[in-house]
């Protein structure tokens, strides 16, 4: 049931960032923008991973200028790291989570607390809404967006209202992280997942509301695309070896697909066959799934794109996926090729 959050209250809003210094300007305004509630004031706290690009001194230099950005190091350079850094400094009854690759309709905050209070929710968001750059980056928005690729995956639904396992970025009460801790900080990815894995195990909701509205840039090129998905994949054995459990059976699909691709080439000197008839099961399954994206975007001149990116998505994260499972299997800790963001 509801829980009214007390006034007058202060929102701590959390970034991580690392070499974003053509994306910092935007994503500050942005967030400067935000129209509160009555009685709600706003902290952003940026947490820096030690940027060389000049992203350092750029927000030195903004912050100067508005008392509400807050500048926080983060030495560790991930993304966990640095989440748990601003929630250490973070002074807010309510904190919520943002994204320097995003931009955020101006009543973004304000409903989310509202979500927070009409729901009684532990942790609320909006959908995952991807708008690409250029053909390739546009063509990887659509296929993000697509729940024919993402295995019918909730947090792509613009118009769903309801629990769910896991959500964009967040919104919570203090008082989640003292019941159930901060991020994983030994995660380079899949941070978040694992976070609200462990919410929900400890019986705590997570909810997605349509209302809260904003807007994610995704990779403009499938050589990044793959090299994002193939490093998601990784990281997610060390989640199901923490938990027992994957956040969702359709974040094993991926793996089964490369699975069953290299049994099939494996079977190559004794029949074809196998590899034939994969080949065509998943060849149809691109072309169904491109033209399902290319008409829920609206572009059908996207089509000739789309099945590249969509088997970026599965190829990079399956492979991944097999290689995290490899290192464990080998009792290895996560390899320093993964240890690092690829943006």
């Amino acid at each position: 049931m509801p829980h009214p959050i007390e006034t007058p209250s202060l929102i701590s809003v959390i970034v991580p960032c690392r070499n974003e210094r053509s994306h910092i300007d935007a994503f500050c305004d942005s967030a400067l923008a935000q129209q509160l509630p009555p009685g709600w004031r706003m902290e952003v706290l940026i947490a820096d991973g030690e940027s060389d690009d000049g992203t350092r001194e750029h927000l030195l230099q903004r912050c100067a200028h508005d008392a509400r950005l807050v500048l926080v190091d983060n030495p560790g350079r991930i993304v966990s790291t640095g989440l748990n850094a601003c929630i250490a400094r973070a002074q807010g009854q309510v904190i919520a989570r943002m994204d320097v690759h995003s931009q955020f309709a101006p009543d973004y905050l304000a409903q989310c607390l509202q979500a927070l209070e009409r729901t009684g929710a532990d942790n609320v968001g909006g959908p995952w809404v991807a708008q690409g750059a250029g053909p390739t980056g546009a063509a990887i928005a659509a296929a993000f967006q697509c729940r024919w690729v993402v295995g019918g995956a909730r947090s792509r639904d613009t118009g769903y209202e309801g629990e769910v396992d896991t959500v964009y970025l967040g919104c919570w009460r203090r008082s989640v992280f003292e019941r159930f801790g901060g991020f994983d900080e030994a995660l380079v990815r899949n941070q978040d997942d694992e976070h609200n894995l462990r919410l929900r195990l400890g019986g705590a909701r997570i909810w997605q509301s349509r209302c809260i509205r904003s807007v994610y840039t995704p990779r403009d090129s499938l050589a990044h695309l793959f090299a994002q998905q193939r490093q998601y994949g990784y990281w997610r054995p060390f989640v199901m070896r923490k938990h027992g459990q994957p956040g969702s059976l359709r974040q094993l699909v991926p793996a089964v697909f490369v699975a069953a691709a290299g049994a099939s080439t494996l079977a190559l000197p004794w029949s074809a066959a196998p590899l034939a008839a994969l080949a065509l099961a998943y060849g149809s399954y691109l072309l169904l799934a491109s033209c399902a994206a290319a008409r829920a975007a609206g572009r059908w001149s996207l089509l000739p794109r789309l099945p590249a990116a969509i088997a970026a998505f599965h190829a990079g994260y399956g492979l991944g996926t097999w290689r995290g499972l490899w290192d464990m299997a080998r009792a290895r800790g996560p390899s320093s090729h993964f240890a690092r963001i690829t943006r």
